[in-house]
């Protein structure tokens, strides 16, 4: 372990690159030339392969000239703590294989809701956003069917919907699941998208709520859309809204949308996976006004409370809403004893997974460590950060930036004088593509509006003006070689057609 620990530190006090800029065809032989069928060599030895394997060419999400993917550097507590629950090896699905651990969680549980304005709420932690968007949806499923099966008895109606054993054999079950529809922007993570195919809702399931300008979605347009998706006989599931949307990096205006969905009474789920952590920065917490309007809400402490993969929650407003999770083992969670005066508190109850790693614990680690307040402050680095990068492109003659942004993404591309809008298209990806390869910097890239663009997502406190200007000029650089080397390119063939034609 020490070994390991030392020649981790070495590495990280001399990267001098993101990326290891080798070949991905040399990655794989230095992995296929490897036998796992061997002997063992010895712990020493595996460890020093892994680290000339793995550790010798990871991307290091701490250098600045990594600002590509919603990839935070970690907090050291955190990695401490990673270390601790690895080698205990938890598992916090029952109190008998946790103890304290469910107890630290659980508290961890009612601090984010009580940031959230849930005055009774619940959660879990889960592997990341995309599990917690999951999960979000499935309740809500399962909860407006329960609630549409209730109103159907309650009126004594031929077409009421079984919840017995055999509901999933039920005609009248999937007549209900083929008319629900949720609602959300085209700026919404896929996951939403794929949670719908997951959980068996048809084709058409997810339904486009229109945008302002920003890229926000309009509450006007949610509130007609509503109204158009009940008059076409069909059933509101949910409302997605996103607080931090992964390439804009904006927040759908909360407050509006939660009204909106309350006068409909629908599920109100916002993705906060990425603007989650601004419930604890100082100067933007305003930007969530209305989350406390959520029926549910995902937020990634792996993301902007830097902590180390996986470390996200599910938050829900009242604890009965987590009633769809609930089934009984006997040899887990048995119902006689969940049911009696001692009853134990286990998560599994409320969990898709049933082994699950205490990750808790680095969030509380690097709370008490750190204070939720500076972390809060380091959110707001980052989001200032953004903010005079837009400028600095805004200023500068060949690179287009688009829109603002409410977090801390930035959208731009090079144009350059002598190119026209369609070679300032190609260039982004080959940008990007030579970037990474050289190892010099890393920067991501998307297509908004059919227009590719490049990204910076900007997720290191440490990172300044001065080191994204570094990459900007790499870009500018690069793009530019690109265009002589077509130049040059161009003029070669030009010389041998004419050289042929004499």
């Amino acid at each position: 372990m020490h070994e390991t620990i030392d020649a981790l530190a070495a590495r990280f006090a001399a990267v001098d690159t993101p990326t290891s800029a080798r070949d991905r065809t040399q990655l794989q032989s230095a992995v296929d030339e490897v036998d796992l069928d061997t002997a063992g060599i010895g712990n020493s030895a595996a460890l020093r392969e892994a680290d000339s394997l793995y550790a010798a060419n990871a991307v290091w999400f701490h250098h600045p000239s990594y600002v590509a993917h919603l990839n935070c550097p970690v907090a050291v507590p955190a990695v401490a703590a990673e270390a601790m629950l690895a080698a205990i090896n938890t598992s916090v699905d029952t109190y008998d294989q946790s103890e304290v651990a469910t107890l630290m969680e659980r508290r961890l549980i009612r601090w984010t809701t009580g940031h959230l304005g849930f005055e009774s709420g619940d959660g879990i932690f889960t592997s990341g956003g995309t599990q917690s968007n999951l999960q979000a949806l499935y309740l809500a499923r399962e909860n407006v069917m329960r609630d549409r099966t209730a109103e159907s008895a309650a009126l004594g109606s031929a077409e009421s919907v079984d919840s017995a054993e055999g509901a999933n054999q039920d005609p009248t079950r999937r007549g209900e699941l083929s008319r629900m529809r949720i609602l959300t922007s085209d700026q919404a993570h896929f996951s939403v998208s794929r949670a719908a195919h997951i959980l068996g809702l048809d084709a058409e399931a997810v339904v486009t709520v229109g945008t302002d300008e920003a890229g926000r979605m309009d509450p006007a347009e949610l509130v007609s859309t509503l109204t158009a998706v009940t008059e076409a006989g069909n059933i509101p599931m949910a409302v997605v809204a996103t607080a931090g949307t992964t390439d804009l990096g904006v927040i759908d205006p909360l407050e509006p949308i939660a009204a909106a969905c309350t006068d409909a009474n629908v599920w109100l789920h916002v993705d906060a996976a990425y603007g989650g952590g601004l419930l604890w920065a100082p100067r933007r917490r305003r930007l969530l006004t209305g989350i406390e309007g959520a029926t549910s809400v995902t937020i990634d402490f792996h993301k902007t409370f830097f902590q180390p993969v996986s470390s996200s929650a599910l938050l829900v407003r009242e604890p009965r809403l987590f009633a769809p999770t609930l089934h009984h083992h006997d040899y887990l969670n048995p119902e006689a004893e969940a049911a009696g005066a001692e009853a134990e508190p286990n998560q599994v109850d409320k969990s898709l997974q049933t082994t699950r790693r205490f990750d808790a614990l680095k969030l509380w680690a690097t709370l008490r460590a750190r204070g939720a307040n500076e972390i809060g402050t380091m959110i707001d680095t980052v989001c200032d950060l953004a903010a005079d990068v837009r400028e600095l492109l805004a200023a500068q003659p060949d690179f287009e930036v688009r829109g603002a942004s409410d977090l801390s993404t930035v959208l731009f591309r090079f144009t350059p004088r002598t190119a026209d809008a369609g070679t300032a298209d190609e260039l982004v990806p080959m940008i990007r593509r030579v970037l990474f390869r050289s190892g010099r910097a890393a920067v991501a890239r998307t297509v908004i509006d059919g227009r590719p663009w490049l990204k910076l997502t900007l997720l290191n406190p440490e990172t300044t003006v001065d080191d994204v200007t570094a990459v900007l000029d790499l870009v500018r650089a690069t793009g530019h070689g690109i265009l002589a080397g077509r130049h040059l390119e161009n003029n070669d063939t030009l010389t041998s057609t004419e050289g042929g034609a004499a």
